[in-house]
């Protein structure tokens, strides 16, 4: 049981990063770009979510 709430809240962060097009249509050819981009949008989630708990 605790596992499977821990893949369902990755699940549910992986969705919520392919919600950038630009991420999901995977437009940085090169891995380190693409990698720097997924990085950016998993911090730009994580502030909207604990500013908006402020």
């Amino acid at each position: 049981m605790h596992l499977y709430r821990h893949r369902n809240q990755l699940e549910r962060l992986f969705n919520r990063i392919k919600q950038c097009r630009r991420i999901a249509t995977r437009y940085e050819k090169q891995a380190a770009n693409f990698h720097a981009f997924i990085k950016l949008a998993a911090i730009l989630l994580w502030l909207r979510v604990n500013v908006s708990m402020t």
